[in-house]
């Protein structure tokens, strides 16, 4: 039975193409294609591409057995799924900021956090145990502070050049994320030795990447 692959789209999924192709697997995949299917019938893995924020429920149903998939999308959905792999791409940090030299943390009073990630943030600031109302935003998180929707923002920041064009800075970093390996529970019991086949070769790729 034919191992499938979730891959997201975008730029994380051309990062994780390229590694796989550079492993010796995903040779199949046309990124100019409109296709969203590949099979390998040499290697019998099926590779599929997805919206990122699809990659883990894809996933957790048992539709793809394993997957690629950013941190923070594993960190938000608390989906049922095994982690298998830290890979050596998709690194960047997910940070709370707002407007430069204006660092609120109000303790006593509600904190407006504007975000992508409203489970997340919501379990950090409770660790603190600063109470917070999340507002949840698909884009532009930046302008948030700005126009005074919110006091900081949670995000992911890769150089920190966007917050620094539009007058915000980093208050502290929550957490590093890269792109993780995810396994379905029931295929990593039944497709154990294919699934670690795979890790293995990515493995090898990230120990190459590193050492050049």
């Amino acid at each position: 039975m034919a191992l499938t692959i979730a891959i997201p789209k975008g730029r994380l999924g051309n990062q994780a193409i390229e590694m796989l192709k550079k492993a010796g697997v995903g040779e199949c995949i046309d990124e100019k294609s409109r296709k969203l299917v590949f099979k390998d019938k040499k290697r019998n893995i099926n590779f599929i591409l997805l919206k990122n924020s699809d990659v883990i429920t894809y996933v957790e149903n048992g539709v793809a057995d394993i997957g690629i998939s950013g941190k923070d999308m594993v960190m938000e959905s608390g989906g049922d799924i095994y982690q298998l792999y830290k890979m050596n791409i998709g690194k960047c940090k997910m940070s709370v900021a707002g407007i430069k030299g204006k660092k609120i943390f109000k303790d006593s009073t509600i904190l407006r956090v504007a975000t992508s990630f409203p489970e997340t943030a919501k379990r950090y600031f409770d660790s603190r145990g600063q109470k917070i109302k999340t507002i949840q935003l698909k884009g532009s998180i930046e302008l948030a502070p700005i126009l005074g929707l919110s006091d900081v923002i949670v995000d992911l920041v890769e150089t920190g050049n966007t917050l620094k064009a539009n007058g915000l800075e980093v208050f502290e970093d929550m957490y590093q994320i890269s792109a993780v390996l995810i396994s379905n529970k029931i295929s990593y019991k039944f497709k154990r030795k294919e699934i670690k086949e795979i890790i293995e070769l990515i493995r090898r790729e990230d120990e190459n990447g590193k050492s050049n």
